[in-house]
């Protein structure tokens, strides 16, 4: 089928620039490689850019902590990019940085129109701030007696020791976990985005419901409906106005005709998209503001589903109203877990990209293994040792590679390595088996990859059925069978060449060996299916892949005694434990009563800027309402269907915004340099509302 050449650019999320990648940065980056090689391999035209996302207080305040300049500490990081892309063989164009001089134009721009469209207001907000370090403060930064049961040491918006849940301002004899000083209460100007603006809520219901040009939904079903959800439906009001400044000191991009006001890290992330491509225009002598502004060029961005909200509310509204393209579709995949388990170094369950490559597994192997388990939904990945083991040994190594091992051999000892004639008959058996090139493109075009894989080995189980039958190695037993050895193992590795370019999108590495091995042959997707000419000269076998050993998979879960530092870090010090508080009898731990317990709504608190309320389902308990400060790590939609657990017996609280019924447990870090992390705790599969747990 003959296509009409299309233009594209592509994204992935933009890691934030204050470590190492993870093994969920590889898997996207992964699914977006193997969509862009896909679509080079159709002939078209693709610009494939990232960026780190170098901006915010948390970058600040690491890099001070380790006695740098947050340009030296965001350069550290970058500089060991390099080691991951070219390790997995992710095929960016250009990698870059949202500290930029294109950056820092294009969001000034972009801000400018916004203005002039009347979507931005000044508004004043109450915030501590810290005399010491000259800046406000997060709450997660503030620390001081609870306000409820007086235990000290406590954040500045729950208690980790009676649960209650407050406002930073509540807290006594406050202070700043930066510095130790007493925080001062100042009001400040802050800029915001209307996005409740009924212009903006009407854009985003019709842009949301959209089709792209091939007639594909823009948004995934299950992203169309959180987007709705959002929206409030058809009628829309329940989108919030959003917060896109900070006060100086910051490390971001200053707002124009605003001294000491810096854009909010979210504002400029997503613009890193268009000064990373404009960096690579720059370099490769492109026109920039005539490629985004071609009607022909489609955007489409790759992204993890804790990030949906930025994407297909803020980012596609910030770029209508300033005038610019939208994106054509948004891509969105869910997380990565092992053995069912999310990720967790401490319980041996995460996986070291860089651990991976240093063991010198094939990354091949693990992008094979990955595409087969991702398809177009937002479902999560789990990495299973033994099923990846189990798959690879059997797909690639003995199913694939066991073509070539076996046909490869008798036509460059017996004929001069030149192909004959095929075996038609088997060709069309062939054919039978799966359901043909173009029908793999659709489901690369669909990033259902996983089902291309299924299609592709049911190819390969014919062609290993064909070989079984013939048996080439008898038939060279007979020097008046030559013409037939010689078909048979043309026929063969014919196929075995179809059978590695429908891969060569995810596997390019072992795809790239094995095409050598038919010298200057057509690669293209166009080629698959087209036998090679009686006469091909094909080159004697090379090693292609090796069976993966359980011991080299251990030993990926196996972390050295002594873990490097990240790029532009100093090596990480002993974690300080947090005195242990005394012991307690059986008895009064089964005071607690702690319940199961599942999210049947949430939402945030309009007077507060970290409460949520979250509406519990507790089974025979009934129902119960919980304020948790909880904000700054989640969204409320991020909550909603999420099991988690409960104090059911805590003495309810009348705070200003109703009566708190409970408490959720979470966990966190008392280092302030680790960010502002809060994780619920979740019980595993399986458990219903109102289960006790003990």
């Amino acid at each position: 089928m003959t296509l009409a050449p299309r233009k594209l650019f592509v994204t992935t999320a933009l890691p934030y620039a204050n470590g190492a990648f993870h093994i969920g940065h590889i898997m996207e980056y992964i699914q977006a490689d193997v969509w862009v090689r896909f679509q080079r391999m159709r002939g078209h035209t693709v610009h494939f850019v990232c960026a780190d996302d170098a901006h915010g207080a948390p970058i600040m305040i690491a890099a001070d902590k380790v006695g740098k300049t947050p340009q030296e500490f965001v350069a550290g990081i970058a500089a060991g990019r390099r080691t991951y892309l070219d390790g997995f063989a992710i095929a960016f164009d250009h990698w870059h940085s949202t500290d930029s001089p294109e950056n820092v134009e294009l969001s000034q721009s972009i801000y400018r129109a916004l203005r002039a469209e009347g979507l931005i207001d000044v508004r004043e907000i109450e915030q501590f701030y810290d005399p010491v370090k000259g800046m406000f403060l997060p709450d997660r930064y503030i620390k001081g007696e609870c306000p409820v049961c007086a235990a000290k040491d406590q954040y500045g918006d729950s208690c980790e020791s009676c649960g209650a849940v407050y406002s930073a301002t509540e807290l006594r004899n406050p202070f700043s976990a930066l510095s130790g000083a007493a925080p001062e209460l100042r009001r400040s100007e802050h800029y915001f985005f209307r996005l409740s603006d009924p212009r903006c809520v009407a854009f985003l219901q019709d842009w949301t419901r959209q089709s792209d040009r091939r007639g594909e939904a823009r948004l995934q079903p299950e992203v169309l409906a959180k987007a709705q959800e959002w929206l409030g439906g058809p009628e829309g009001g329940k989108l919030a106005d959003w917060d896109i400044s900070r006060d100086a000191p910051y490390f971001g991009i200053e707002i124009p005709d605003a001294p000491g006001k810096y854009f909010y890290v979210w504002l400029d992330a997503p613009v890193g998209y268009l000064a990373s491509l404009k960096a690579y225009c720059n370099k490769s002598g492109l026109d920039f503001e005539a490629l985004v502004a071609d009607p022909e060029v489609e955007q489409f961005h790759f992204i993890g589903k804790d990030i949906i909200y930025f994407h297909v509310l803020f980012w596609p509204a910030m770029l209508h109203f300033a005038g610019r393209k939208t994106p054509e579709r948004v891509n969105v995949h869910g997380f990565i877990n092992v053995s069912g388990e999310k990720m967790s170094k401490s319980r041996g369950t995460g996986i070291s990209p860089l651990r991976y490559l240093e063991l010198g597994l094939d990354p091949d192997w693990l992008r094979y293994y990955l595409a087969a388990k991702l398809n177009s939904k937002v479902e999560d990945v789990d990495f299973n040792p033994d099923d990846f083991i189990a798959r690879i040994n059997s797909d690639l190594v003995g199913k694939l590679v066991n073509i070539a091992s076996r046909c490869s051999n008798f036509l460059t000892r017996r004929f001069d390595g030149k192909l004959g004639a095929t075996d038609t008959a088997a060709l069309a058996t062939f054919a039978g088996s799966w359901s043909g090139p173009d029908a793999l493109a659709e489901l690369y075009e669909r990033r259902d990859s996983g089902k291309v894989v299924r299609e592709v080995m049911q190819y390969a189980d014919a062609v290993n059925q064909y070989v079984d039958a013939r048996k080439p190695w008898e038939i060279a037993k007979d020097p008046a069978r030559e013409g037939e050895l010689q078909m048979v193992c043309s026929t063969a590795m014919t196929a075995f060449r179809d059978l590695v370019l429908l891969l060569s999108p995810i596997i390019p590495g072992l795809t790239e060996r094995a095409l050598a091995q038919f010298g200057a042959a057509e690669r293209g997707w166009a080629a698959i299916g087209s036998p090679l000419p009686p006469g091909h000269q094909v080159a004697p076998y090379q090693h292609l892949t090796t069976r993966v050993e359980a011991k080299s998979i251990d030993a990926l879960f196996d972390m050295p005694a002594s873990a490097k530092a990240a790029p532009g870090t100093a090596p990480k010090a002993a974690a300080t434990t947090p005195a242990p508080r005394p012991t307690v009898s059986i008895d009064d731990f089964a005071a607690l009563d702690l319940r199961v317990a599942l999210v049947s709504a949430a939402e945030a608190v309009a007077e507060s800027r970290k409460l949520i309320r979250l509406t519990l389902d507790v089974g025979a308990l009934g129902t119960r309402t919980v304020f948790s400060g909880i904000r700054s790590a989640y969204e409320p939609e991020q909550l909603v269907g999420r099991h988690v657990i409960l104090v059911a017996n805590l003495a309810p609280r009348k705070m200003k915004f109703g009566v708190s019924e409970g408490m959720v447990l979470s966990a966190g870090s008392d280092d302030p340099a680790q960010g502002n992390g809060i994780y619920l705790l979740e019980p595993g599969a399986g458990a219903k509302p109102g289960m006790k747990v003990s």
